[in-house]
């Protein structure tokens, strides 16, 4: 149903507005579909946040995160109910661990912390960014900059795990970066059946 609004939307506007190619179609296209299929996700997602009574944590984790997800990238499911589930689990998963699983010896957020620096440079060296079929990277000039960018923004991260003074935010951030990682293997992407962008475009030219 999504999918046909959108569609719909975009064959409009480029019926409507004139000297539309193909490049700036799939732009519309981008847009469209964000606003018509990204934005219900994240009102359900912060509206189940506030339900469990941790919709602060929630947006909280999620304007956190946002840089470090759209620089390291990750699988994208093809069904909006799969996407709205992943989405829920990605964000509110890390908040419930990091709530209900206090661990408050300060030697220990450190070594967590020194653990998933270690793990999510490995996975930015040699993964990321992680692109999916429909917004496919395919300049090494792009690669390169979103590698440099998602370190800075790990780099970020792991401070605001140290010097915040709040377990909840510490560990939910741990748990949000671990969990945002996993999505960026190439197992997650047979697992969930995705594709990346230059493997289309490689079947397109074959």
């Amino acid at each position: 149903m999504i999918d046909n609004l959108c569609n719909f939307i975009t064959n409009k506007i480029k019926q409507n507005v004139e000297n539309i190619d193909e490049e700036k179609e799939l732009v519309i296209d981008f847009g469209v579909r964000l606003i018509f299929g990204e934005m219900p996700k994240i009102l359900l997602l912060f509206i189940i946040g506030f339900l469990l009574g941790m919709g602060w944590y929630t947006l909280a984790l999620f304007i956190l995160l946002a840089p470090y997800r759209s620089f390291t990238g990750g699988f994208h499911l093809k069904t909006h109910l799969g996407c709205m589930i992943t989405t829920t689990i990605l964000y509110i998963g890390p908040i419930l661990l990091a709530k209900y699983l206090k661990i408050e010896q300060s030697y220990i957020l450190y070594i967590s912390t020194a653990l998933i620096a270690i793990f999510s440079i490995f996975i930015i060296a040699k993964y990321a960014p992680a692109d999916t079929e429909n917004v496919p990277i395919l300049s090494k000039k792009e690669r390169k900059s979103k590698k440099v960018k998602a370190c800075i923004s790990l780099f970020a991260l792991c401070a605001i795990i140290i010097f915040y003074k709040n377990n909840i935010v510490s560990y939910m951030l741990i748990y949000g970066i671990f969990l945002q990682d996993l999505t960026v293997l190439p197992i997650s992407y047979k697992l969930t059946n995705s594709k990346h962008g230059y493997e289309v475009y490689t079947e397109e030219a074959t």
